[in-house]
């Protein structure tokens, strides 16, 4: 127990990989604050949203179909009755879908204090999106990336009236440090014959924090409140790997790797810690892991890399890229 204590200790924060949402959130009182939580109809975005309804936040949780967003809704109920919890409609991975989500919650909602981008596919077969774009960057990052765009506004002047910082967090991975910036070319981005499942998320996870990184510097020239930093939630027996198709095998490593997985509690602590902690509030631009600070790959720093994925992530919203 000793050797497994240590590799699961506490860092700086007081926490480590072994602490879990609810432990992180501990005292915390956010009966004030409404958040969003992209992917909350599984896994650690469903425990993201049952444990900031648990500390008094009202949660929206999109879902593609209101059918299964209110099975989770009840089924997070049942386990706590007094959670203020609201599914609204939105497939990530659809464009129309996601502006018609941000028009909807912006028109019937006053404030947006928290955002955390989760959602996300891995592994998928190749697929292009409705917008013509290759899926898991699709989902992973251009809908994240247009989704806060459209609620930016809305977290900017909430912070400003309330006085409370707004706080975005980008759900990435570690798996990041392998990714790279083919997605630049939309023509190499959605060639069937270049496509390696692992590789495009990889370079979608890359792009997760980039994207932190940019709208971080961005808002702190503009002179916001408003916080964006991302994370890597530590390999977690979820339903991700779905898609695989060595499952069987996949099945068995994570039978002999269990000691080594977090469990959905655990998983979902980083994230809930930068959303609710009051000692992550003034930071920004910076990349957690086990509720810790730490170091993310060169290219998911490099300013100018985060620049161009801006611009270019900015071309493919503005329909310089045609569906096919």
């Amino acid at each position: 127990m000793g050797v497994w204590n240590w590799l699961r200790g506490a860092g700086p924060s007081g926490f480590g990989s072994s602490s879990t949402a609810v432990e992180v959130t501990k005292g915390i009182d956010a009966s004030h604050l409404t958040a969003i939580v992209t992917g909350a109809t599984n896994g650690i975005g469903k425990e993201t949203a049952r444990v900031l309804a648990l500390r008094g936040a009202k949660v929206i949780i999109p879902s593609r179909t209101m059918e299964s967003g209110m099975k989770v809704k009840e089924s997070l109920l049942e386990q706590n009755p007094d959670a203020k919890l609201h599914v609204m409609e939105m497939d990530l991975s659809s464009l129309s879908s996601v502006d018609s989500f941000a028009r909807a919650f912006n028109s019937s909602n006053k404030h947006l204090n928290i955002l955390i981008n989760n959602a996300g596919i891995m592994a998928c077969p190749f697929e292009l999106s409705r917008d013509g774009i290759e899926l898991q960057f699709a989902t992973n990052h251009l809908g994240h990336f247009l989704l806060t765009n459209l609620l930016i506004d809305k977290m900017k002047a909430t912070a400003q009236e309330t006085g409370i910082q707004g706080r975005i967090v980008n759900v990435s991975s570690s798996v990041h440090k392998s990714g790279d910036e083919s997605w630049f070319d939309l023509d190499k981005l959605n060639d069937k014959s270049r496509y390696k499942v692992l590789g495009a998320y990889s370079n979608s996870k890359l792009a997760n924090i980039l994207h932190a990184n940019e709208l971080s510097r961005r808002l702190q020239e503009e002179g916001s409140t408003v916080t964006v930093n991302s994370l890597h939630p530590g390999a977690t027996s979820t339903n991700l790997s779905r898609h695989f198709n060595f499952q069987v095998v996949l099945t068995l490593i994570s039978a002999l790797a269990k000691p080594l997985l977090k469990t959905t509690a655990q998983g979902a602590a980083t994230t809930c810690y930068l959303a609710l902690h009051p000692d992550t509030a003034n930071i920004t631009g910076k990349y957690f892991a086990d509720c810790n600070e730490a170091a993310p790959s060169a290219k998911a720093t490099n300013e100018t890399l985060g620049k161009r994925l801006w611009e270019f992530s900015q071309e493919l919203l503005n329909g310089r890229s045609k569906p096919t």
